[in-house]
Parts: structure tokens; C-alpha cells; sequence
């Protein structure tokens, strides 16, 4: 009996390890980014050694896919499937950009390290095309419903970036209703 106690015992620390390294990284990708995050940082911001680190975390597709996970538990995309059952195609997607717009607002510092760093580290770019499939799925559901699908799709894709959101917001100065707004004006004219 003895043996098995120990087993869940060393499993326990083992998965606190992990969560520790996990955390660790994933404060120094949102702060100093991912290009800039070194394994002896994680190792020390964990409280472990490298190899430690490196016991966990064979590559580093693994070491961005637990990270990737945790954010995303920590900040979930809003559930927009409600918004995507409403019958005017209008209404719709001011539903999704008002609930979009408003999560880019909670995680913007974030995503700004993450977008940055994307092109320099392959592991974070994978992780990140993830994130642009599931937006064009969304584009592609929203327009399905508005009239002159190619132009409104351009629309509709380009009202869902991320970088659409910092132009409008936080550069030029609109609220989230205004940039919702504009957004909506744009699809509906193009």
C-alpha cells in the first residue's frame, strides 16, 4: 500500500512541477515574448533546473501547445454560438464584434507580445494559425447570410482582426460601440 501512496504523491509534485513551468513561461511570453523567453528564465521563474524544464518539455511545440492551452483557459474566446443563432445577419455580427471587441479589450497586452513574436518563433506561429482558422471559420459563417458574399466576407474577416480592433480603438480613438459600428457599415456597404 506504502508503494501506491508514493506513486500519487511523486505524481502530484510531478504535475505541480509542470504547472509551475507552464506558468512561468507563459508570464514571460505575455511580458517579454516569446522571442525573448529563454529556457534558463523559465527554469528560474519556475523555481527548477533546465533540465528540468527540458524533462517536462522535449521540444518546444510542446512547451507553446501547454501554454497556448493554459492561456487559453485563463482567457476564453467569448462563446459566440448564441450570438450566431439571432436571424437578422446584422444583428449577428454585432453580437460577435461587440463580444470579440470586448475580450480583445481584457487580453490586448497580451496578444500585442504574442502577434509580435509570432513571425520569429515557428512554435508560436503554429500556435497562432490556430487562432486565424477558427476566425475565417467564424468570417465564413457570418457572411454566409449577408448578400454579395465575396466583398462582405473581405468585410466581415477584416472587422474580426485583432489588428482591426487596435486600429480602430486604441489608434484612432473609438469606443467599442463606435468601432462596432463602423465595422457594421463597412459590411453592410460593401
Amino acid at each position: 500500500m506504502k508503494r501506491r501512496y508514493e506513486l500519487k504523491e511523486r505524481a502530484r509534485r510531478q504535475a505541480e512541477t509542470r504547472e509551475r513551468i507552464v506558468e512561468a513561461t507563459v508570464e514571460l511570453h505575455t511580458s517579454v515574448g516569446p522571442a525573448r523567453t529563454t529556457i534558463s528564465a523559465i527554469a528560474e521563474r519556475a523555481g527548477v533546473e533546465r533540465h528540468t524544464v527540458y524533462a517536462h518539455f522535449p521540444d518546444e511545440r510542446t512547451l507553446y501547445s501547454a501554454c497556448s492551452e493554459h492561456w487559453r483557459d485563463r482567457h476564453p474566446r467569448p462563446d459566440v454560438r448564441r450570438r450566431l443563432e439571432l436571424d437578422a445577419p446584422d444583428e449577428r455580427l454585432r453580437g460577435v464584434l461587440s463580444d470579440l471587441y470586448g475580450w480583445y479589450e481584457e487580453v490586448a497586452s497580451d496578444l500585442d507580445v504574442l502577434l509580435r513574436d509570432a513571425p520569429l518563433v515557428p512554435a508560436q506561429a503554429e500556435v497562432m494559425a490556430e487562432t486565424v482558422e477558427a476566425t475565417s471559420e467564424l468570417a465564413d459563417e457570418l457572411a454566409r447570410a449577408w448578400p454579395r458574399r465575396k466583398p462582405v466576407r473581405a468585410a466581415i474577416g477584416h472587422a474580426l482582426e485583432f489588428e482591426t480592433w487596435r486600429s480602430l480603438v486604441r489608434r484612432q480613438g473609438l469606443s467599442r460601440k463606435q468601432a462596432v459600428d463602423a465595422m457594421l457599415r463597412l459590411a453592410a456597404s460593401a
